[in-house]
């Protein structure tokens, strides 16, 4: 009776056809590429230098920054008095204005609006507090070299609290609490002459801001697990991130700024962000720089508590405005991005699609001819524009963490 197929192949043939399935399918998976396992497993596969380049945005939380200019920083009774004059609004020359009242701790200590308000004379947008301990310069234009000399304007501006020193003392000497505070943050009662004020409360100020600390997100999570080698963990961040996270460390060129465990360089850019405002232009770096020359409390004056040994002061000494300066301003940190909309130092741009979108479509007509070409437009593909939003949004956690 004839027999079709394998069936009539007899043993011995079926056992040949067995061998050469095995053959071909050892061969269909040798040819597979090498990275298929770490895909399987949810990580991409990273380069060694693309390794080393994930672990410079560590570690985190970092170091504890010490401002070696206020003594006072890291000291229980200078933060706890601190805290206090952050939320209170009665220092406010109205009564009616606090730090918190802008900075909310809820919004990760901005306000959530385009521009300030009061906006003052140069409308912008209110920074978040978070990480602000470990700036360089203060400010969108660095007219501070200090968290403490930062803290001053605001309580002193027309446009913003519009405190005078003596509304100060009379304020702190009304209230028998916020007194004795201040006599155990510094040691000493009230100061006769009250000029001297506005620097204590400045110092008291960065003090409890200094303690203001982003939690960690995602992202810390996928850099520590690389780093262990520990690979289950590392697969619990998305391959979206993780594509985006490629693209920001590699042909994006992101890092040229934004650097470091807290994704920036601290220093100052023009990205092509327009600088008008009603009535004029904002300078931003160029005009930061006048004024930070200016103060009587910058890191160069008598109320730096390291003196003229601080390298800090050094960087102050030595800093040279150029006609470049105009218009830059300075490169924020990524960390809660989610929750600091809207963007850039005017607000303009209110969600991070639209920024992401900025850079993609830049208008190299806007930048300074004379400035730092660092950056091109980066015509991403949708798919890169979604990966590359996927990583930013991993620099955040699901809510800010709560004001200490």
């Amino acid at each position: 009776m004839k027999r079709d197929g394998v069936v009539g192949l007899g043993r011995a043939g079926r056992l040949l056809v067995l061998l050469l399935a095995l053959a071909a399918a050892l061969q269909a998976q040798s040819a597979e590429p090498e990275t298929e396992p770490e895909r399987e497993a949810g990580i991409l596969p990273f380069t060694p230098a693309e390794l080393q380049q994930i672990q410079a945005h560590g570690p985190w939380p970092p170091p504890r920054h010490r401002d070696a200019s206020n003594r006072f920083v890291g000291q229980p009774a200078a933060v706890a008095f601190g805290r206090q004059l952050f939320f209170d609004a009665s220092l406010s020359a109205r009564g009616d204005l606090a730090c918190a009242s802008c900075h909310i701790p809820a919004r990760a200590f901005q306000d959530g609006r385009a521009v300030a308000l009061p906006a003052g004379e140069r409308p912008r947008n209110t920074p978040s507090l978070f990480d602000a301990a470990g700036h360089r310069w203060l400010g969108w234009d660095g007219a501070h070299d200090s968290l403490w000399a930062a803290s001053i304007t605001p309580l002193l501006a027309a446009g913003e609290m519009a405190a005078k020193p003596a509304h100060l003392a009379q304020r702190l000497r009304a209230r028998p609490a916020l007194e004795r505070a201040y006599t155990q943050a510094f040691g000493r009662p009230l100061p006769a002459d009250p000029a001297q004020l506005p620097v204590d409360l400045g110092k008291a100020l960065a003090a409890y801001q200094a303690t203001l600390v982003s939690p960690r997100t995602p992202f810390d999570d996928f850099r520590d697990a690389m780093a262990r080698g520990d690979r289950r963990g590392a697969a619990r961040y998305p391959l979206a991130a993780q594509r985006g996270l490629r693209l920001f460390i590699g042909e994006g060129r992101c890092t040229v700024c934004h650097a470091g465990p807290g994704f920036t360089n601290g220093e100052f850019a023009d990205i092509g962000v327009p600088f008008f405002v009603p009535g004029g232009v904002d300078s931003g770096r160029h005009g930061g720089l006048q004024r930070l020359l200016a103060s009587p409390w910058n890191r160069l004056g008598s109320h730096n508590d390291a003196g003229p040994a601080d390298p800090q002061a050094v960087a102050t000494r030595h800093v040279v405005q150029q006609h470049r300066n105009f218009g830059e301003f300075r490169v924020p940190g990524l960390r809660q991005l989610v929750h600091t909309a809207p963007y850039m130092h005017n607000g303009s741009l209110r969600t991070l699609p639209d920024v992401v979108r900025h850079y993609s479509e830049l208008n190299e007509e806007r930048l300074h001819t004379d400035g730092e070409r660092i950056l091109r437009p980066l015509r991403l593909s949708p798919q890169q524009t979604d990966d590359l939003l996927a990583f930013l949004r991993s620099l955040s956690t699901v809510s800010p963490a709560p004001a200490p």
